[in-house]
C-alpha cells in the first residue's frame, strides 16, 4: 500500500525509530510500511495518522481498496 510515511516523517525531520518508538512498533516496521513490503493494521494506521495529526486516508492511499470494493 503507498504511504506518505517517509514523506511526513522526513518533513518533520523525525527518524523511523522515533517514529516506530511513538507508535509501539519495530523501526523494520516503518522500513516495511515505507517501501510497501507491508501494510499497516487499522490501529496502527490510525495510530501513524494521529502522530502526524491526519486522518488515516492524508497518509495512507486506500484507492486500490476503494475500486476493489465497488468504490466504498
Amino acid at each position: 500500500m503507498k504511504s506518505r510515511v517517509a514523506e511526513l516523517r522526513k518533513k518533520n525531520k523525525i527518524s523511523q525509530e522515533e517514529l516506530a518508538l511513538a507508535v509501539g512498533v519495530s523501526r523494520q516496521t516503518i522500513t516495511s510500511i515505507e517501501v510497501e513490503k507491508y501494510v499497516a493494521s487499522l490501529p496502527l494506521a490510525y495510530k501513524i495518522a494521529q502522530y502526524f495529526h491526519l486522518s488515516i486516508e492524508e497518509v495512507f492511499d486506500l484507492s486500490e481498496y476503494k475500486n476493489e470494493q465497488g468504490g466504498m
